[in-house]
């Protein structure tokens, strides 16, 4: 696999960096993940739903092929122990508000000094400096302040409403794996590692060219519902059946609205379908509107299935999950104890990745990590005495 041989330390907890490190163990890496020692550990463990074990699928789907070091790092016993195991580390993670680690004694610097091939990932809500760096976040928090909630807007009511998938999290958590991927490649030119700085906040605003426009060439406030992207476009909207469920049209291209509109039978609106986004398409999405409404979803899907043009019914995640070509891709599969689990989105023709569906145990890992890291068995049972690990 890729990352066989690559040592990586996580400090960090709920999504962004466990997303970014279980994908790294996915295919290969050795990653451990330093767990609080307190009662809980990783929050994930305790929550949302459970399987039958009493595993929590969160995570179970960012925990997987992990091992488990449960440390107290206010403890200079357990700093000391997490800076052994950084001097063999190639990457390092955490996801602190600014300044927590270096009270904890694993800031870049002091790791740095240990191992300078390190590379050492901050992930945080806003950055290691600015106006909002110390501001406490989660997703939703973030993603109000870069002004994605308000593009949340809906169609008929204008209000904002919660965004339904944690898309700074996301951003942040594959941009770090970029930017690390970057700083190990460049490391094997010149021998040093290096230090990024990774916001949730950066992230989520970089993945707005798509919106953009009205902002940086008209210096306003993008008009939500009349934009291509939210369904100004006619043929990038939602539409309700007879049978009070949903289709969406996704694609505005001139083919595709023609090929769809002679489907229909109404050719004679291509000229309007064809217009930018806004009130001049109103006329399109009203029969749109009417027309989808007038039959089932089933039946709209026999008539759609020959028709070259971007539809889709409109699914669960649990249709999702369940359809035939989501195993085919390989994204869902079950482990031996008949437990599901998210599979691996980066498929290499050669050296795939290979998920190890195991989860650590709280601390599960800590007594043969501290061996690892060349402390001996008194020094061992001290630290577990004290419950330092």
């Amino acid at each position: 696999m890729k990352l066989v041989g690559l040592k990586v330390l996580d400090l960090s907890a709920f999504l962004p960096g466990p997303h970014m490190t279980m994908v790294m163990a996915d295919h290969g890496a050795d990653v451990v993940m330093i767990e609080p020692a307190n009662a809980v550990g990783e929050p994930t463990r305790e929550i949302g739903w459970k399987t039958e074990d009493g595993v929590s699928v969160w995570f179970r789907n960012i925990a997987r092929g992990k091992r488990s070091l449960k440390v107290n790092l206010k403890d200079p016993d357990g700093q000391r122990l997490v800076q052994a195991l950084a001097r063999e580390a190639d990457v390092f993670v955490e996801a602190f508000r600014p300044g927590v680690v270096k009270r904890l004694g694993v800031d870049y610097e002091t790791l740095k000094t240990l191992n300078p091939r390190l590379v050492y990932c901050s992930i945080s809500a806003f950055g290691q400096e600015g106006a909002y760096a110390m501001k406490p976040a989660h997703d939703l928090t973030v993603q109000a302040l870069a002004g994605l909630v308000d593009l949340n807007r809906g169609l008929d009511d204008g209000k904002p409403a919660s965004p339904n998938m944690p898309v700074a999290d996301m951003a942040a958590s594959l941009m770090a794996l970029s930017a690390v991927l970057m700083a190990l490649c460049r490391r094997h030119e010149t021998g040093q590692g290096d230090y990024i700085d990774m916001a949730m906040y950066d992230a989520a605003l970089s993945w707005t060219p798509n919106v953009t426009g009205p902002v940086f060439a008209d210096d306003t406030h993008p008009p939500v519902r009349d934009m291509r992207s939210f369904g100004g476009a006619a043929m990038y909207h939602v539409y309700e059946t007879k049978d009070q469920r949903f289709l969406v049209l996704g694609g505005s291209e001139a083919k595709f609205t023609e090929n769809l509109l002679a489907a229909l039978g109404r050719p004679d609106l291509l000229p309007t379908a064809l217009q930018e986004p806004g009130p001049k398409q109103e006329e399109v999405r009203a029969v749109f509107r009417e027309t989808f409404a007038s039959r089932t979803l089933h039946e709209w899907t026999q008539i759609l299935k020959d028709v070259d043009c971007c539809w889709a019914p409109v699914r669960t995640l649990k249709d999702a999950f369940d359809d035939p070509h989501t195993a085919a891709r390989g994204l869902v599969f079950t482990d031996s104890e008949g437990n599901r689990h998210i599979g691996l989105p980066i498929r290499f023709a050669g050296e795939p990745g290979k998920p190890e569906p195991a989860v650590p145990g709280f601390g599960e890992h800590s007594a043969e990590l501290a061996r690892a890291a060349g402390f001996s068995e008194d020094q061992i049972a001290d630290l577990i005495a004290r419950k330092v690990i």
